[in-house]
């Protein structure tokens, strides 16, 4: 069941991401920060904090000479996921705890580095823009059938690099 709930909170999650266009609400439909002693919960469109360092710091028992080490990987990471994702810097940090947490919850939790640079690479194979929540999605929705990481990364590289061979024969 709450495997469910995550995935139903994923979804609507992925159909806000899309509504980036047109007027904005008075008032969100969903809170995109909540601070608290440890910070955000998620980084809001107007957030300051740098998408690396929240991203690194969201992991559980992180020491401050992790965080620094982290941080600077992972500049790089979202510096190519900007390259790959449609989505902003910021909206894959959040995306990519968010599939962290939900991995967790399900007792296969991942290193959220190492998440957004298997994600990352998967989709590059595609040679154009993706949407990051879709494939989260994707790889949740993998694991869940029983794939270990592995597994779930080869299959996504193989569906993602057939978009770039139906795409190269259209041209």
């Amino acid at each position: 069941m709450r495997s469910a709930a995550a995935q139903a909170l994923l979804l609507l999650s992925l159909l806000l991401a899309g509504c980036d266009g047109g007027e904005q609400p008075a008032e969100p439909a969903v809170v995109a920060t909540k601070s608290g002693p440890e910070g955000p919960k998620w980084l809001s469109p107007t957030d300051a904090t740098e998408p690396a360092l929240w991203l690194a710091s969201q992991e559980p028992r992180q020491s401050a000479e992790t965080i620094t080490v982290r941080t600077d990987h992972l500049r790089h990471s979202l510096a190519r996921a900007k390259r790959t994702f449609i989505e902003d810097p910021r909206m894959i940090a959040n995306r990519t705890v968010q599939l962290g947490q939900m991995l967790a919850e399900a007792g296969q939790g991942e290193d959220y580095s190492a998440l957004l640079d298997g994600l990352e690479a998967a989709a590059a194979t595609s040679h154009r823009k993706q949407l990051f929540g879709e494939l989260c999605q994707h790889y949740y929705n993998s694991r869940q059938q029983g794939l270990d990481r592995t597994k779930a990364l080869v299959r996504l590289t193989d569906r993602y690099a057939a978009q770039a061979i139906t795409q190269g024969d259209a041209q």
